[in-house]
């Protein structure tokens, strides 16, 4: 008789449960009436480094995005993404202010395949510069084009970016890139990759032509994505500033 008055007790306590916990809301628009997919990520880094150059003055960096892809046809493989990212920033050196503190870029372009081991990649970056005093004329854009290829042992890709009107109005700008990423056993990942900056304007933009590099690997820790990676230029001891060498570490996670 206990164990059934208990039985019946419980029955009463989940029923009552049941009906007296919120009910989720139906969504505006189904997931699934939207075509292609949505993937956001988010990060803690030791430094923001782009291009070997600090972008936070020796400070730490929270940075974030949201893409969405999409495949337009799945005979060729070709798709189509979009995407925002974000990152906090500091280039008030020698106590200038500048009223940047953070960088919102957006971007989006088209992808495909060539056989099972060759993809390439077409699109476009808009940096911005929210805050950012106008006459400084922070915000620029650029064009890039990449291919990579996987050779199972490592993948390898080789890209170009171009800016009409570079970060401050300092002229035409090119980067090509190279880089390789290499799994070592099951769990650890290497990757390299070396680059040159074209500038034309270099006084405005305040470095002169530069290589940049940089080799570091990423393991996943319970679903995080942690990095270290050292990074460096060829630009001499006078002229490098925040872009000399550096070790970086990262914690970041993808959903």
């Amino acid at each position: 008789m206990q164990r059934a008055l208990k039985s019946a007790a419980a029955g009463i306590a989940a029923a009552f449960i049941t009906l007296s916990a919120p009910q989720a809301a139906e969504p505006l628009i189904d997931e699934k009436a939207f075509p292609g997919e949505f993937s956001a990520n988010v990060g803690l880094f030791s430094e923001y480094y782009f291009r070997g150059i600090s972008q936070t003055d020796d400070a730490p960096a929270v940075q974030g995005g949201l893409d969405w892809s999409a495949t337009v046809d799945e005979g060729t493989g070709i798709g189509v993404y979009l995407g925002v990212w974000g990152s906090n920033v500091d280039f008030n050196e020698g106590g200038s202010v500048d009223g940047a503190s953070i960088e919102i870029d957006y971007y989006g372009g088209l992808t495909g395949s060539i056989g099972s081991s060759m993809s390439w990649d077409v699109g476009f970056i808009y940096y911005s510069y929210p805050g950012a005093t106008a006459s400084l004329n922070y915000d620029f854009v650029e064009a890039q084009a990449a291919l990579s290829y996987d050779f199972g042992f490592a993948a390898a890709t080789a890209s170009v970016n171009y800016s009409p009107e570079n970060f401050g109005e300092s002229g035409e700008a090119f980067y090509p890139k190279l880089a390789v990423d290499v799994p070592v056993g099951k769990y650890l990942t290497l990757s390299a990759h070396v680059a040159k900056q074209y500038i034309q304007e270099n006084l405005t933009f305040g470095q002169p032509d530069y290589v940049d590099y940089s080799i570091g690997g990423t393991v996943n820790v319970a679903g995080f994505d942690v990095n270290v990676t050292w990074s460096d230029t060829d630009l001499s001891e006078s002229e490098c500033s925040d872009a000399c060498g550096m070790v970086l570490f990262s914690v970041s996670r993808s959903f």
